[in-house]
């Protein structure tokens, strides 16, 4: 029997928009939302009524529920921008082929180009929009057209969703396929659940293509070997000429590193870094909020429009600012704070750096199941076992919903292929302020092994969510040292809460699974079950860094 699947047509067009077939160099036409604040044709902005526009190039149904635009529209509106929303090509009511990446740096420039030739333009544009329609504004900064003055993009980085991102460190997430399948097989969008239990893993994605009736066509770049695809055909926005940035990130959020990085990068380049600036926000993925879980149905704006109301001001509120300096030309951008970052369980902060000054790092090291300020004098070892044939399972159903779901780890804990090492409570709050990384004594007795490492806060009931995360492929061989990215965070860990760091070698279905051997994991058949050891203390030092700042300077 086919995999049942379920396909997403597009919305109707609201009532505020008047939708424009907009022509690309090759003819293809693009669908294009124009909304204009109301009551106006050509409504005052200067002095002879044009606007500058707001652009937003995206893949997922510019009309749908799911992002929103109406509403954002009326916000951005009501703030002098003409905001225009275009489905990307191949995509819903756009013609053309359906493949991502490829197109959208010459569809950006087009884009922009038809705007400024609009009665109503003033000849300045900026884009902004979440994780592909982040993509789509570096694709278009890369073409270089004159008109586009600013960038915000949020929750994604300059190389995107493209497969090299699904695949960091050996490790490849099993999402990147199952995305590529829902919404880059053709123009619409699937929903579908697949077996994921199968082996090899390679007939699950089999069941998918037969369900939706066609093959997803980045496939060929993903399943069963990652290969990278060409984004920047006229090079990379970073070698071009420099562009005010908004780097919006998550600290939650699974593509917070891509953010991270370029802002980091960016800001090291002396002609790039005077216009870069940071709102790293303690959101996930999908834009819920740590203040606010567990999430009650009331503020799940994913089905509650009131919901989304309550949202948009915080979420667009660090845009207009920016949008008004860099695209208005309004103020001067020493109005705009450099970083401004939400600490968890504390409030919003701004800083001129990111670290913030007087941010220092504390090494805690394994000893026994503990975190400890000192170094173990005497060497010890423990071991995990890895079997493929019972993984250690994701408990988190979707990565990008974190904080929607705010799982608790603890169940893990009790696992015996899990290794915990938790440090003692804290009698003052501890405010983690930048990146976390460990370096661990580790080897396996297989060819290689997958090693995924978690901090989590575990409250006084025991509960205990995840705060930061990494992982990577090691090599066989007997314990070396490894070091691991756990992202970044900013974050006050409570009086009574105490640090604990998850040590595992897989984490199902989130990541494809390590079979144990050397074969392909999307292609093994079998698996064969895999021992790893960790050494601590002596000259195998394995620890954890965090970067903490006092916590006057935060209150």
């Amino acid at each position: 029997m086919p995999l049942p699947v379920h396909r997403a047509e597009p919305a109707p067009v609201p009532a505020a928009a008047t939708q424009v077939m907009v022509p690309m160099r090759d003819g293809v036409r693009l669908a294009t939302d124009l909304y204009l604040p109301s009551g106006h044709d050509r409504p005052p902005s200067g002095g002879d009524g044009r606007l500058p526009a707001a652009l937003v190039r995206l893949p997922y149904d510019k009309n749908s529920r799911y992002v929103f635009m109406d509403r954002i529209a009326a916000h951005l509106t009501a703030r002098g921008y003409a905001v225009v929303v275009q489905d990307v090509r191949g995509k819903f009511r756009s013609e053309g082929e359906t493949v991502p990446f490829v197109h959208e740096a010459d569809d950006g420039y087009d884009a922009i180009d038809w705007i400024v030739r609009q009665e109503w333009s003033d000849g300045r544009v900026g884009m902004f929009g979440d994780s592909y329609y982040g993509t789509t504004q570096w694709a278009a900064a890369s073409a270089g057209h004159p008109a586009l003055k600013a960038i915000a993009p949020r929750v994604t980085g300059a190389d995107g969703i493209r497969p090299e991102y699904w695949e960091r460190d050996g490790v490849t997430q099993l999402f990147g396929a199952l995305y590529y399948a829902a919404y880059w097989t053709d123009r619409w969008v699937y929903e579908f659940e697949p077996d994921l239990t199968r082996r090899p893993l390679i007939e699950a994605m089999t069941e998918i293509t037969e369900g939706i009736g066609a093959r997803p066509a980045m496939w060929d770049s993903f399943v069963p070997e990652v290969k990278a695809v060409p984004a920047f055909p006229h090079g990379h926005p970073f070698d071009g000429p420099p562009l005010p940035v908004l780097h919006q990130a998550g600290w939650f959020d699974n593509c917070l590193q891509p953010s991270i990085n370029d802002w980091a990068e960016l800001s090291s380049r002396p002609d790039w870094a005077p216009l870069q600036y940071l709102h790293a926000d303690s959101i996930d993925h999908e834009n819920y909020h740590l203040d606010d879980v567990p999430v009650p149905p009331e503020l799940d704006h994913a089905h509650v429009d009131s919901a989304v109301d309550r949202l948009l001001p915080r979420h667009l509120g660090p845009l207009v600012e920016f949008f008004d300096v860099f695209v208005k030309g309004e103020g001067t951008p020493e109005r705009l704070p450099r970083v401004r970052w939400h600490h968890g369980h504390l409030g919003d902060r701004t800083a001129d750096s990111w670290p913030p000054a007087g941010a220092r790092t504390l090494r805690l090291h394994l000893d026994g199941s503990g975190l400890r300020p000192a170094a173990p004098a005497e060497e010890a070892a423990v071991s995990w076992v890895h079997d493929p044939s019972d993984l250690v399972p994701s408990l988190l159903p979707d990565s990008f919903s974190a904080l929607r779901y705010h799982v608790d780890e603890s169940p893990l804990h009790d696992r015996a292929d899990v290794l915990t090492f938790t440090a003692d409570p804290v009698t003052e709050p501890l405010d983690l302020a930048g990146p976390v990384r460990a370096t661990l004594a580790v080897g396996t007795d297989g060819p290689s092994a997958h090693v995924y490492l978690k901090l989590l806060d575990v409250s006084p009931d025991g509960a205990a969510h995840v705060l930061v995360r990494g992982q990577r492929l090691i090599p066989g061989g007997s314990p070396a040292p490894v070091t691991f990215d756990l992202t970044h965070t900013g974050y006050r860990l409570r009086p009574g809460h105490a640090l604990r760091l998850h040590v595992a070698s897989s984490d199902f279905p989130t990541y494809v699974p390590h079979p144990g051997t050397a074969e392909n994991p999307w292609l093994a058949a079998d698996g064969r079950t895999t021992t790893q050891t960790l050494r601590t203390g002596g000259e195998h030092a394995s620890r954890l860094s965090l970067t903490v700042v006092d916590t006057a300077s935060l209150s």
